[in-house]
């Protein structure tokens, strides 16, 4: 039976503070219903004993400690799924926005999702191919990895998100048989805006899944916005057989929510007033990804998160990269050199390209093509820095073909047109173009075989 309480004993912020409470559990969603009859719901988050402390998601304002009900409903929070929320909008506690009614399923889903068997895990391998030459060809993205975006506060990550969306395909897999799904928390309109108009026009919006929590929308929301969309992401991979790419932004503003409800609940503060369970926090997310034994299907993981005040050593970003497989670092000096995407070669890493390139997946020089490029870029910024005490025309004839070699490796390489979908063949004989720059003797991480088939006749 569902109990009915009709006192609140305390409202603090988002959350209320109920006694006197018999066989509530953690995670439990409870039902709000105020003196004119409108409803709110939350979810237990602190039990003591017989005390109970719940966070609304619609907020507390105008909830009266009296006269309140109050019903427990003995269930988490649930999701109808099916495949129809593709193409589809819903906020962030997985309700439809988009005026399209409601999505109906025999069966409804935890969005807490159920634990991965670490046994039954298959290591990830196959190329997703992005059409950006700096992630495909240098920080590859694998099916089923975790590769987070480490952005900051004015950088053009909401523009590489939308790319990607756009533009993103599993190699050898029919373009019906991957989609992906996209959550937002803490938005601007205006981003919202941006990102329902570029899907869109683009047509890639039927294969798309969203849900979306604004900046004026309830802070505690956020909290439940990327597990509805990992269990969405689940029930299309491993019941609907499908390649399921997850991008959520910005993980940050995640974790202030996290800070927020951890500190209107009292506990003791860790780094920067986070609280001490981040990491684990952060885990139950990203650990949702993977490749599933038996399973079809496959989720992938992209989350974006925005650096505070640039620093890499913040809990969020130092965390996140215990965590996941890699990451690709975005870089504000490129920015102010207008370059698009801003991404930083030197501290972007992908761990598990090795297994997901070359012959078979993508082409059998890029792994050498990769390290080549790494090396090559690495020897650039030692040369600028030379540059800058000696000037660059006392520089050595190397010297200067590496500033020659960095200069058009920006602007050629790095720099691409937001709409421009570059295929990875395409990707990697702009690499070789960047090569030609250098002097034979300087391109030593190249095997000869690939230097005489793909430049052999430009050093004759």
């Amino acid at each position: 039976m569902n109990l009915q309480y009709l006192k609140i004993k305390e409202i603090e912020g988002p959350l209320i503070v109920l006694e006197k409470v018999k066989d509530a559990f953690y995670g439990e969603i409870i039902e709000i219903e105020m003196q004119d009859k409108t409803k709110r719901t939350g979810k237990v988050i602190l039990i003591e004993e017989d005390k109970v402390v719940a966070q609304v998601f619609e907020g507390t304002f105008g909830i009266s400690t009296d006269n309140t009900k109050v019903k427990f409903s003995s269930k988490p929070l649930m999701l109808s799924l099916n495949k129809g929320i593709l193409g589809r909008t819903f906020n962030g506690v997985g309700k439809p926005i988009d005026n399209y009614g409601d999505i109906y399923s025999n069966k409804k889903y935890d969005i807490n999702g159920y634990a991965i068997n670490p046994f039954c895990r298959i290591y990830p391998k196959d190329f997703i191919q992005t059409g950006i030459s700096s992630i495909d060809v240098l920080t590859t993205l694998i099916r089923g990895q975790k590769l987070p975006i480490f952005s900051a506060n004015g950088l053009s990550h909401n523009e590489i998100a939308a790319q990607i969306i756009k533009q993103a395909k599993l190699q050898n897999v029919k373009s019906n048989n991957f989609c992906i799904v996209f959550a937002a928390m803490g938005i601007k309109h205006d981003d919202y805006s941006f990102f329902k108009k570029v899907f869109e026009e683009s047509g890639a919006l039927e294969r798309v899944c969203m849900y979306v929590n604004l900046a004026d929308d309830p802070v505690v929301e956020r909290i439940s916005t990327p597990r509805c969309a990992l269990s969405a992401a689940e029930y299309l991979a491993f019941e609907e057989n499908m390649h399921v790419l997850v991008i959520i932004s910005d993980m940050t503003s995640y974790c202030e929510a996290l800070r927020e409800i951890s500190s209107a609940r009292e506990e003791v503060p860790s780094r920067k007033g986070y609280p001490g369970y981040l990491y684990s926090d952060l885990a139950s997310l990203y650990e949702r990804a993977g490749i599933i034994q038996g399973k079809e299907g496959s989720v992938t993981l992209l989350p974006i998160l925005t650096m505070p005040n640039d620093d890499i050593t913040h809990p969020i970003p130092d965390l996140t990269g215990y965590i996941t497989e890699g990451q690709i670092v975005l870089s504000r000096d490129l920015y102010q050199k207008d370059i698009y995407p801003p991404v930083d070669i030197q501290p972007s890493l992908s761990r598990l390209m090795k297994d997901g390139i070359g012959e078979g997946f993508t082409r059998d020089d890029h792994e050498d093509v990769s390290s080549q490029l790494f090396a090559s870029y690495s020897r650039v910024k030692e040369v600028r820095a030379l540059a800058q005490i000696i000037g660059e025309d006392d520089l050595s004839k190397v010297d200067k073909a590496y500033m020659h070699f960095g200069r058009k490796f920006e602007e050629e390489f790095l720099k691409q047109e937001f709409d421009e979908n570059r295929s990875i063949f395409t990707s990697l004989d702009l690499a070789w173009e960047m090569l030609k720059i250098l002097p034979k003797s300087e391109l030593d991480r190249l095997d000869s075989k690939y230097i005489e088939k793909y430049i052999g006749d430009f050093y004759e």
